[in-house]
């Protein structure tokens, strides 16, 4: 099953010879010659140096077989190429291939604002040895520094606009990933992606949300970020790229990142692709493990009960909240909750019932484990006898 899922993604991408994208021997040899002119001014398949066995295929490969793929303008190839040797840290090769995304119109700017892209998913220092390859380029291209200003943001509206690309690419961001990170510390790290990630760089001009999202993309496929790779394949579809966009992307990344990183990654894409809505293995089941102050118990309940009749009555994304307390404890609280889906378990974390809970309870509540769980039998209904 796994072998014929990555093979329908090679397909869809057009990568092997049933699409007739590379056509005949001659056909890419041809196309390789062609496109390392445009790309680089020079010849290819010279036989020269001291590996030219090597460079021999290497470059009918990646030219005349990977470029042949379609989806992908050729600026749109060089920008996910910068950004897969920017991330790997290559930057002999980084630096050839940013003079190639020049040759091939990609502005000075829109390829700054792609090494800028890379900093939150690899850091600042790597991040900074790829700006300063590139500043190279354009440095012997008599390019002027710095470049044109493209911050969109201010201190006081940066979370605000942050806040808006992450709701309408994510819906909740990461904070319910964060939860139950030792001291609070996790609402520090869910802000500083929404603020700085999302708020102070995906703001900034240039490049489109689409583009960015794309980029990002070949960024956690070079990584093999897999659960990153779940989540921006959503991401992805809801900044307007297509799963056939996708995979050529990722296909594009493949001579740099070798096949077990992008076949990994477009696994991922047939799967999550594949996927009906609300299906239930989307289903997000887990555990809330309570200790509530024992003097405070009725009170605690009083919050409990209410928070849960109008999850369950006003919130359809909500399947199950089903508390229970022991009973020669019962300041020890555990709730079965389900939901659809991450995206119906996010959303329920702004609703006004639910804030009023965790806010009042926030003093009665000594301890908190949340523990996730994958169920035996997905989609297994719980079932509710009527008395009447």
């Amino acid at each position: 099953m796994r072998k014929q899922i990555v093979l329908t993604a090679f397909l869809l991408a057009g990568l092997l010879p049933a699409a007739a994208q590379t056509g005949s021997k001659t056909d890419r040899i041809e196309m390789c010659k062609e496109n390392y002119r445009t790309l680089f001014g020079g010849e290819a398949l010279t036989g020269q140096g001291t590996d030219p066995e090597m460079m021999d295929i290497l470059q009918k490969f990646i030219f005349g077989e990977v470029f042949a793929t379609r989806s992908l303008s050729m600026k749109q190839r060089e920008m996910i190429t910068c950004v897969t040797l920017a991330t790997m840290q290559t930057l002999p090769q980084l630096k050839a291939h940013a003079g190639a995304a020049l040759n091939v119109g990609v502005t000075p700017v829109e390829l700054r604002e792609a090494m800028y892209l890379t900093a939150p998913f690899i850091g600042f220092p790597k991040m900074l040895n790829a700006v300063g390859t590139v500043n190279e380029v354009f440095r012997e291209r008599g390019i002027s520094l710095p470049l044109d200003n493209r911050t969109t943001v201010t201190e006081e509206n940066r979370h605000e606009k942050g806040k808006a690309i992450q709701d309408k690419l994510y819906r909740g961001g990461i904070s319910a990933v964060m939860e139950g990170v030792p001291g609070g510390m996790g609402e520090d790290v869910s802000r500083f992606l929404t603020d700085c990630f999302f708020g102070e760089i995906y703001t900034r001009g240039a490049l489109s949300l689409k583009a960015k999202e794309l980029l990002g993309y070949c960024i956690l496929t070079t990584l093999e970020a897999e659960s990153q790779l779940q989540s921006h394949f959503h991401g992805n579809i809801n900044a307007g790229n297509t799963p056939e966009e996708m995979t050529a992307a990722v296909i594009q990344c493949l001579p740099y990142i070798g096949f077990p990183a992008a076949i990994k990654a477009l696994r991922i894409i047939s799967q999550e692709a594949a996927k009906p809505a609300d299906s239930p293995q989307d289903n997000l089941v887990r555990l809330s493990k309570i200790t509530v102050d024992a003097g405070r118990l009725d009170e605690y309940n009083a919050y409990l009960k209410e928070e849960i009749e109008a999850s369950m009555r006003l919130e359809p994304g909500v399947l199950t909240l089903y508390a229970t307390a022991e009973k020669d404890a019962p300041d020890k609280i555990t709730i079965l909750e389900i939901y659809a889906n991450r995206a119906a378990y996010e959303s329920h974390l702004k609703m006004p019932h639910f804030l009023k809970y965790k806010q009042g309870t926030q003093e009665m509540v000594k301890n908190l484990e949340l523990v996730d769980t994958k169920p035996l039998i997905p989609g297994l209904k719980i079932k509710y006898v009527s008395s009447g």
